[in-house]
């Protein structure tokens, strides 16, 4: 009894431990997806933001579009930013939420700009929000790597 006891614990550590790889992988799979979703609405910020702001500086309902966009992705950024990431993908997601912060910051700026109708489309190029998306998009990049 003692021996069938023994090898029922050590099948059940076995099984157990083998949910845990299983459930390494999906949330790997899981936090991959995310990541990437994350990416691409990244590029389409970067993509839609500056032409928004040339339209903004004369016409109210473009820029009250910018203005939403603006917080919509600031939005993005916290969610994002609050994911629990895998154990295999933490320094990456930690990079992400550091490029992610200066990401914030320039729209902070950009949204301190509007509100003091300073809204300047000629200096959108230099803000933070476009060079720190590229670091973005590259380290998605090897979290993807992650999934594969």
């Amino acid at each position: 009894m003692k021996k069938q006891c023994i090898a029922l614990s050590l099948a059940a550590v076995l099984f157990l431990g083998g949910c845990s790889i299983l459930e390494d992988v999906t949330n790997t799979a899981t936090y991959v997806k995310a990541a990437t979703n994350y990416a691409n609405e990244v590029d389409t910020f970067v993509s839609e933001v500056p032409t928004l702001a040339e339209q903004a500086v004369n016409n109210k309902e473009t820029l009250l579009e910018l203005e939403t966009k603006l917080e919509e992705m600031k939005e993005d950024i916290k969610t994002f930013s609050e994911l629990k990431a895998p154990a295999i993908a933490d320094d990456l997601h930690q990079q992400i939420v550091e490029q992610s912060q200066k990401s914030k910051e320039g729209i902070d700026s950009l949204l301190n700009k509007i509100k003091d109708g300073k809204l300047d489309p000629a200096r959108l190029k230099n803000i933070e929000i476009f060079e720190s998306s590229q670091g973005i998009k590259d380290i998605i990049e090897q979290i993807k790597q992650l999934g594969q």
